[in-house]
């Protein structure tokens, strides 16, 4: 009798457990089941599963896990496309703020400081357009902000040609991918 109400206490306790654990499991499933959707649909955007996922969760993983669906999810990443926008170009005044005038500079210096100079100025008209693009995505625009965000991808591209790769902060290269990731993720869904 006392051995056959252990295994009763152990069936059961062994039945919860599955039961937690499966739903435990379900429930992360379902959570990212938009944003491994989302990613898994971009690859004729030349966008990755793994650029998609490391872009649009690399900050706060809680937000991208946490989407409802791809509505959300397009308006974090054009949220995320702005935001590494205005850091980059944050960077950029940094970096400007601190090279002396007055230092003699090396005439590949001296043309890195142009070309970070020029590329400043890409971004500060990027940024604006990028928090246009970030309110419209959010209102379930998707058109114009589409080719904002298309444009927004030579962004990186034309500062590092106009500076030197070397010379560009490496927020350049974190923009450019969430750039890319934006437009695909924007245009996958004016597209539908």
């Amino acid at each position: 009798m006392a051995m056959a109400a252990t295994s009763s206490a152990l069936l059961g306790a062994l039945l919860f457990h599955l039961l937690f654990f499966s739903a435990d499991v379900h429930a992360s499933t379902v959570a990212s089941a938009p944003l491994d959707q989302l990613c898994g649909s971009l690859g004729s955007f030349y966008v990755t599963p793994e650029l998609c996922a490391s872009a649009l969760c690399g900050v706060d993983p809680s937000a991208c896990h946490s989407a409802r669906g791809t509505p959300e999810l397009a308006a974090l990443a054009t949220r995320l496309v702005a935001a590494n926008a205005t850091a980059a170009k944050a960077s950029l005044e940094s970096v400007l703020a601190l090279a002396t005038p007055e230092a003699p500079a090396s005439a590949e210096a001296a043309e890195a400081r142009k070309g970070m100079r020029s590329c400043l100025q890409l971004y500060a008209g990027a940024v604006p357009a990028l928090r246009w693009a970030a309110r419209a995505v959010a209102a379930g625009r998707y058109r114009g902000a589409r080719e904002v965000l298309e444009a927004a991808q030579y962004v990186a591209s034309g500062c590092a040609g106009m500076a030197g790769e070397a010379a560009m902060p490496r927020e350049n290269d974190r923009f450019s991918d969430m750039a890319i990731v934006a437009h695909a993720v924007v245009a996958s869904m004016s597209a539908a």
